[in-house]
């Protein structure tokens, strides 16, 4: 959608954007194979976080499958240069990652003015406790802050007090903006957690730190807004 190639699509899984009336057919966690190949697809895409059972269901299908696994803002660059590859969509393409780099120059431009650079935990989900994607880390630092625990790992509550986070920000897979930060306030293990003691726990829309691309833009401005709060005056961004 973001690179003009919606011509192309047959079907879209049930966590993308709005792209109208096109078939939602689960995702790479849990599909019905049947219904894909309803759909008469030539490319089957997939992107992390992928579930064995179900990838194996796919690589059955008599139609190719591609999977993406980015680890870095750099390889969600290559994996949006493929895909305009695979469209005829590559000079849509080079200016979706031109206005993304903007994006984060705009986000990263103003995180210098801050006077801290606190420590951050991201989550992902909380049971297991997993922390946010490997890009994240990225996004993070963009946003002029630092992540205290591994990136795309699973974590325990000990971990995480340990490393004494000045800001959490939550994040939860699939959950839209439903994560439940009094999950945080609640938790004996974290009482004495910076960001807990201080009220500091965030909840950001999960696909703007989940989704390997332009929503990431506006999930660094979410981190910029959680972590730096000084630079919005009543909500809005300062001059």
């Amino acid at each position: 959608m973001a690179i003009g190639a919606r011509q192309h699509l047959v079907g879209v899984s049930k966590w993308c954007a709005d792209v109208g009336r096109l078939p939602r057919v689960g995702d790479c966690w849990a599909i019905e194979a049947l219904q894909v190949m309803r759909l008469k697809p030539t490319l089957i895409i997939g992107s992390v976080p992928f579930k064995p059972e179900t990838v194996a269901k796919l690589l059955e299908l008599p139609a190719a499958f591609l999977a993406t696994n980015p680890r870095s803002l750099e390889d969600i660059e290559s994996d949006i240069r493929l895909l305009g590859r695979l469209t005829n969509r590559d000079k849509p393409a080079e200016r979706l990652i031109a206005k993304m780099r903007r994006g984060f120059a705009s986000v990263a431009k103003r995180a210098k003015r801050a006077r801290s650079q606190p420590r951050v935990y991201c989550e992902a989900w909380p049971n297991p406790r997993i922390t946010s994607p490997p890009w994240v880390r990225e996004l993070v630092e963009i946003a002029g802050g630092r992540m205290v625990l591994p990136a795309g790992e699973r974590v325990s509550d000990e971990e995480v007090a340990q490393a004494r986070p000045e800001v959490i920000v939550l994040a939860w897979a699939a959950t839209g903006d439903r994560a439940r930060a009094e999950t945080a306030f609640e938790n004996p293990s974290w009482l004495d957690v910076p960001a807990v003691r201080r009220g500091r726990v965030q909840v950001v829309r999960d696909e703007l730190l989940n989704t390997p691309g332009p929503p990431l833009v506006e999930g660094a401005e979410a981190l910029l807004r959680a972590l730096h709060p000084e630079q919005f005056v009543d909500g809005k961004r300062r001059a």
